[in-house]
């Protein structure tokens, strides 16, 4: 009798093993589904320079970035901005950049290499045209910057896209009015201090260290760039409609403000890949940025400003489909 109960025993166990294992699977199916592992492999994100807002929110991406997809390396690359940004996604020597509106909608207009192939992941936070000069400068307005010698952004920038567009719309030629310094944030405000230049445009969110390290060592001002040059700008036409009036809020340098707010005009950064990405790649890409807005902001306070009720507008460029899969899983 005893061993027909010990065979029932260990049928009815083995049973009850095969139904645990059967839910076990059923479970891990559904917390971890095929064909959705993490994504994997090794990404370039093109920055900006070394001391620019696009560096420094590229480093601390790159850390939120490692905690989120842990089996792909992220290798940062500075750049000279949006321009070479660009050029370097389009390319294939970069997966990821940011760029700002008006140098993707002027990449598209001229034809670039694979501008067709540019896709939007996130619009980002914007970028506020700053221009800089001594506090006893005798600059009050764009127009007055004739004969001065003016740091303008390197080459392949988005602010010598803007500066160059700005002193045209005052009349100013960019090359024959005044002695133009093709120099980065890295060294405009070294230079800016020591004499060798006038003035210095800069592009970027606010505040950018850089800019308030300055003011804090070195007494500078900000000139006032008035609706009237937006208005200019955009009645040329084309890729200066992403250009908008704005202000700087008084308490962005407050030391080179003195409790003012500045008029000024600003522009928005897009996080940029192209239409070869892998859409899940893409998916968590978007996803890191979006949820990591908090903690970088704490560091680079622009990235504060990533909003997710915005951020799926991207133009001039379409959404690229991994991101609109990101949105879509977070739609109320």
């Amino acid at each position: 009798m005893l061993p027909a109960l010990s065979r029932i025993s260990r049928r009815h166990a083995l049973q009850g093993s095969a139904a645990a294992l059967v839910v076990f699977g059923l479970l891990m199916w559904w917390l971890l589904p095929i064909g959705e592992s993490s994504p994997r492999g090794k990404l370039t994100f093109s920055t900006g320079s070394k001391s620019g807002v696009y560096q420094r929110y590229g480093v601390l991406l790159k850390q939120a970035l490692a905690r989120d997809l842990p089996e792909v390396t992220i290798d940062l690359r500075t750049s000279e901005g949006s321009q070479q940004n660009l050029e370097r996604v389009a390319a294939g020597e970069a997966d990821f950049t940011i760029a700002t509106a008006d140098a993707v909608a002027k990449y598209k207009r001229d034809g670039r290499p694979g501008a067709d192939r540019l896709r939007g992941c996130a619009r980002l936070y914007d970028d506020y045209v700053q221009l800089i000069v001594p506090k006893d400068s005798p600059v009050r307005s764009a127009r007055d910057l004739r004969g001065k010698t003016v740091g303008v952004g390197q080459k392949g920038s988005g602010v010598r896209l803007v500066a160059d567009r700005l002193m045209t719309a005052t009349g100013i030629d960019p090359v024959r009015d005044i002695n133009p310094v093709p120099a980065g944030i890295d060294t405009m405000p070294r230079r800016l201090e020591a004499g060798e230049l006038d003035a210095f445009f800069w592009s970027g969110g606010l505040p950018t260290n850089t800019v308030e390290e300055l003011s804090e060592r070195f007494e500078i001002r900000l000139v006032p760039l008035e609706s009237e040059l937006v208005e200019k700008l955009h009645a040329t036409g084309g890729t200066t409609s992403y250009y908008r009036s704005a202000v700087m809020p008084a308490d962005a340098y407050l030391k080179a403000q003195g409790g003012v707010p500045v008029p000024t005009m600003a522009v928005a950064n897009l996080l940029v890949t192209t239409d070869r990405m892998d859409p899940a790649m893409t998916e968590g890409f978007t996803r890191t940025v979006i949820n990591s807005r908090d903690r970088i902001g704490n560091t680079v306070h622009p990235a504060q400003l990533v909003d997710l009720r915005t951020a799926v507008y991207t133009a001039p460029l379409d959404l690229h489909e991994g991101a609109r899969r990101y949105y879509r899983s977070v739609k109320p």
